[in-house]
């Protein structure tokens, strides 16, 4: 396009005067035009960095408008979990969950409380066991149905911290038909809700003949009471350190020893299908009623009901004062902080050697809780048992296997040890037919009792 140039500007000026307001704005808008229409006079950068920025600025606005909307959609589903939890996470099993116990240990004689060492390890806890257990059980018993002073205390069986065990009766009458009984009387500083949490685990655990059975409690007033089942011999630890010259002589010892094995592992089993971890068994915690056909697992003050636990790390406390029966604890409880089913099964490998050697304190040799916990942890086990069957030290030995994950079920300790029962049946003495069907009459008695039972492998 031709502009005016300044020549033919200076040459119609006189004419400009004669234009009107209109026509002079029109004529000023034609030469803004052909000025930034000059080939001198670039504009390709300022439309280009005016584009960049506002394309930068859709950009920054379109990210936040996603993150916001991702954000969004996480509170929500988040608030849906929270509330389906509300009413889905108590009665949710965890079968594998590691538990860890919360309480010092009870029933302990004194050699095994010389052993207990204050854990100083901190332990990460997301959760507990869910709360009120307290109420749960207040409506059970609204007031005392007797008091201590209603006990006739007999004979004393065994003493630990938290309580001792006695054989007892009511001075008057009985206790739902039981002229005697095992009572539990718990001593000064227990919390009654941890009373109230064994209470709820027996309750659970009913109706087996190797588990001690609860008959009645009293947890509304000091000193809190259960009283349980009687049983003529105490703990299978005294009875065998009582009897170990009978015993010792008695050629079918192994045998004897194998089928109370049998019903403990038996006990167990029946924990495990219930999501019961037991945390303190031992040759002490263990009732002789009638040996070896009638032993009975006893002392949950330590066990833990896995269907009541908020999550899989609900059972890591923090307690620097935790007391542990060490002697009996598997090497991964001291370097992970972790006790499981397998735990039990460690244990059990433990009483298997208890029973053997008669009630004798396991690594005798050691006589520090120091040395017994860096014993554990580097690997060494308890030597063989003198004259201990090669088939019970096979299952011995597979109880303390590591990792924990190699060890054996219960389920599977009671195939292994029915079979070793079936062969002792093919090699018995015939003198004896009557004292043979009762055995028998009594081990199928238990292997249906068993099978009836809901098995569930670890």
């Amino acid at each position: 396009m031709m502009c005016v140039n300044s020549t033919n500007q200076e040459t119609h000026s006189g004419e400009f005067s004669h234009f009107t307001g209109d026509s002079y704005l029109q004529l000023r808008i034609l030469e803004l035009v052909c000025v930034l229409s000059l080939p001198d006079q670039p504009l390709e950068p300022l439309v280009f960095i005016l584009t960049g920025l506002l394309s930068f600025t859709v950009l920054i606005f379109t990210l936040l408008g996603v993150v916001c909307l991702r954000k969004y959609r996480s509170l929500l589903r988040t608030v849906r979990e929270l509330q389906g939890r509300k009413f889905l996470l108590g009665p949710v099993p965890q079968p594998e969950a590691p538990i860890m116990p919360v309480r010092s240990v009870p029933a302990a004689e004194q050699e095994e409380e010389e052993e207990e060492l204050p854990l100083q390890t901190a332990l990460h806890q997301s959760s507990t066991v869910r709360p009120s257990s307290r109420r749960r059980w207040k409506g059970l018993q609204q007031g005392p149905r007797f008091t201590k002073s209603d006990l006739n205390l007999l004979q004393l069986i065994k003493a630990g911290k938290e309580g001792v065990f006695y054989q007892a009766r009511m001075t008057k009458g009985t206790c739902k038909g039981h002229n005697m009984f095992t009572c539990k009387i718990s001593k000064e500083g227990v919390r009654p809700k941890h009373v109230d949490v064994e209470v709820s685990i027996m309750r659970k655990l009913m109706h087996h003949k190797n588990i001690l059975q609860l008959l009645d409690w009293n947890t509304t007033e000091e000193p809190y009471i259960l009283i349980m089942e009687y049983v003529s011999y105490g703990t299978l630890r005294t009875f065998l350190q009582t009897n170990r010259g009978n015993l010792g002589a008695d050629p079918e010892l192994q045998s004897l020893l194998t089928i109370a094995s049998y019903h403990i592992a038996l006990a167990m089993q029946h924990l495990r299908s219930k999501m019961i971890v037991h945390c303190d068994l031992a040759l002490r915690n263990i009732m002789v009623n009638r040996f070896p056909w009638e032993v009975k697992v006893a002392e949950f003050g330590l066990a833990r009901d896995l269907t009541r636990l908020t999550s899989r790390r609900s059972s890591r406390w923090r307690n620097p004062r935790q007391r542990v029966p060490l002697r009996w604890y598997p090497p991964e409880y001291f370097k992970n902080n972790y006790y499981s089913f397998k735990g039990d099964v460690w244990a059990f490998g433990i009483v298997l050697w208890e029973m053997q050697m008669f009630g004798t304190l396991p690594y005798p040799d050691l006589e520090t809780s120091e040395a017994v916990v860096y014993h554990i942890c580097i690997g060494h086990k308890n030597t063989n048992p003198e004259g201990c069957r090669p088939e019970i030290l096979h299952i011995m030995r597979d109880c303390w296997l590591e990792p924990y994950t190699l060890r054996p079920s219960f389920t599977d300790i009671i195939h292994m040890l029915e079979n070793i029962m079936e062969n002792d049946a093919d090699y018995v003495d015939v003198d004896s037919p009557q004292l043979l069907l009762k055995d028998e009459a009594e081990y199928h008695e238990a292997k249906c009792l068993r099978a009836a039972s809901v098995s569930l492998d670890d």
